[in-house]
């Protein structure tokens, strides 16, 4: 990943696709740290924790990590705003309904782009109450974490939309099932193509962080994007 382009390295103990069940704090870190001090010794790059425990978040930044990326948006853990906060790393919110084992079970929006910006500022509000700096924190508005494919796409056709919070926006679409329902492959290892143009469209709405499987491709994607989009700038 970092000779294919990465820009930061996302490490995760514990699987938050649809479905999955948690795991105890002691086997998270126990699947995280050693990964984690292997990869700040051997990387330059900055690396990232995915977790939305703050024990496992406080372990990880003092292993090496420089963000957190927390998938309830602070919202499962009361402690964690603190425990970033107090860490000074940098923070992702996502927005998702409900934990892994249950967020598919009711994907209905009165809007779903204004219920996920507004989720996403009380994340942000949060966030900045309990100390962490506003420059700090980026958003994420969840793809596939609660959202039916409908949803999904509507996210990404006015992802503009997540700009007005004035926080860098990141996308997770690799690979998604949502991909694989429109385009009909079942294998998520055929849907890179699908991937590459949510990436694209995803670049021209404003989005500028990625967190992708496929990195060399997903990066020449990003940088043709950029430089369609910004012209003589890019």
């Amino acid at each position: 990943m970092a000779r294919e382009g990465a820009a930061l390295i996302d490490v995760g103990g514990e699987s938050t696709r649809p479905g999955a069940s948690s795991v105890s704090v002691a086997e998270e870190l126990d699947r995280v740290i050693p990964v984690i001090e292997t990869l700040h010794r051997e990387l330059v790059l900055p690396l990232s924790i995915d977790t939305n425990k703050s024990a496992v978040a406080a372990a990880a930044v003092a292993a090496g990590v420089e963000f957190v990326n927390d998938i309830s948006g602070l919202t499962f853990d009361p402690q964690m705003a603190e425990v970033v906060a107090s860490s000074g790393a940098g923070l992702i919110v996502m927005h998702t309904c409900g934990g892994p084992e249950a967020m598919q079970r009711n994907t209905h929006y009165d809007d779903v782009v204004s219920d996920v910006v507004a989720a996403l500022r009380r994340s942000v509000d949060l966030a900045e109450r309990a100390g962490v700096a506003g420059n700090k924190i980026a958003i994420d508005p969840g793809i596939g974490f609660g959202k039916d494919v409908t949803g999904n796409l509507e996210l990404l056709r006015r992802t503009a939309s997540l700009t007005e919070l004035g926080r860098p926006v990141m996308l997770g679409t690799s690979r998604k099932s949502f991909i694989g329902l429109v385009l009909a492959q079942n294998d998520p290892g055929d849907r890179l193509a699908g991937t590459l143009a949510t990436i694209a469209l995803g670049f021209a709405g404003g989005a500028r962080i990625f967190r992708v499987h496929d990195v060399a491709a997903a990066h020449q994607a990003a940088l043709m994007a950029q430089a369609v989009c910004c012209g003589a700038e890019w």
